[in-house]
């Protein structure tokens, strides 16, 4: 059962259903019978399935009705104590297909969840851009932020950048931001993550792109990969197009699911690219080869360790080589201003091409403009 499915559990308060929906690898929101009527409002956030336990009640609330009008794509299964027909009745005419009893099992669980999530597959979700680095020090962050602007500048609006690095990410600054909500805000929230509510966690840059940047203190309570799973799901449902910029620890790892596409950002250092080939076969045995994608930052053609090198290393082809340029990078870092925004240079074009290339996007003729905004004085001291 693919573990990004998300369940919220309507009624009775079962801990024993809980426990099988988790055996599913199914992420569990309990719900309250009068929050029904909030879930099935126009724009409300869906789960992918709801389970309405009625063993108390024995009757389907009206809001069901309206939920499954509202949100075709929501999978209900109800959970009854008996097969009653008019209570089959009712449910058949609110529109729900699927009726459990108990004592429930764990297979009758998982073929129920594959029915309604297989009708429901139609809804439209965004597309997703996982970036990590192999290893410290590669400049990840940079391209991440750049592909991520560079597919903003695309279509207005479109483009969501995440920083899943919980805390003491460096996103924002690249951005020249200082968002009031964070990453972990959002984490904390994950069952609430309705369009509204998620839309005003995320930070606007000046260059168009929204980002939900990390926060600047560390989480009170570990973190698991469900609620990070979560988290992803919902910025695909309300974002045509999200970039993560992904940290290097299991539980952010395991939460990869529902990327289109990972992208392994490597160098020419020896060390980098050993780091490169242990996580490329272990991303590969999770996610399939054909997600998967090298790039290599820092590109230099003198390298002892040349493009053809690291592809027989790693066993694969580098999809895109970004060239090194140190002062340019570092004066879009201080100047808060993404580096593709000024598109004069080789590492601009070579970041807005692979953007492009990861939506299919044609080639656009390059483009200058002139930097603005605060100084690096005054990003230090806080000063306009």
């Amino acid at each position: 059962m693919p573990p990004t499915i998300t369940a919220s559990v309507v009624g009775l308060r079962d801990r024993q259903l809980e426990e099988l929906l988790q055996a599913c690898s199914v992420l569990v929101t309990p719900l309250k019978s009068e929050d029904l009527s909030s879930l099935s409002q126009p724009g409300a956030m869906q789960p992918d399935v709801v389970f309405l336990d009625v063993r108390e009640k024995n009757a389907v609330p009206p809001a069901i009705g309206m939920l499954r009008r509202q949100h075709p794509a929501t999978g209900v299964v109800i959970v009854a104590a008996s097969l009653e027909p008019a209570l089959m009745l009712d449910a058949m005419r609110s529109g729900v297909t699927e009726f459990l009893t108990a004592p429930l099992t764990l297979p009758e669980l998982q073929a129920a969840i594959s029915r309604v999530t297989a009708q429901g597959a139609g809804g439209s979700k965004g597309q997703v851009f996982a970036f990590v680095g192999a290893k410290g020090g590669v400049g990840t962050t940079t391209v991440a932020v750049n592909v991520a602007t560079a597919l903003a500048q695309l279509e207005p609006g479109s483009t969501l950048l995440v920083d899943l690095h919980l805390a003491y990410g460096d996103a924002a600054v690249f951005l020249g931001t200082e968002p009031r909500y964070s990453v972990l805000d959002a984490i904390e929230n994950v069952h609430r993550l309705d369009k509204a509510f998620f839309n005003g966690l995320v930070g606007q840059s000046s260059s168009g792109l929204a980002l939900l940047a990390s926060s600047d203190r560390a989480s009170a309570a570990p973190v698991d990969s469900n609620n990070i799973r979560g988290l992803i799901d919902a910025a695909a449902r309300h974002y045509p197009r999200v970039v993560l910029d992904v940290p290097r620890n299991d539980v952010s790892l395991d939460s990869l699911e529902s990327a289109s596409r990972i992208v392994i950002v490597a160098n020419q250092e020896l060390a980098t690219v050993r780091a490169a080939t242990r996580m490329c076969a272990s991303l590969r045995q999770r996610y399939g080869r054909e997600r998967l994608s090298v790039v290599i930052s820092r590109f230099d053609l003198e390298s002892d360790i040349g493009q053809s090198d690291v592809e027989r290393v790693l066993g694969s082809p580098v999809s895109q080589t970004f060239p090194s340029n140190y002062r340019i990078a570092l004066d879009a870092l201080n100047a808060g201003r993404p580096l593709v925004l000024d598109n004069h240079n080789k590492l601009a074009s070579s970041l807005s091409g692979f953007a492009r290339g990861l939506v299919e996007a044609p080639e656009e003729p390059e483009k200058s403009g002139k930097r603005s905004g605060v100084g690096l004085f005054g990003r230090l001291t806080g000063r306009k």
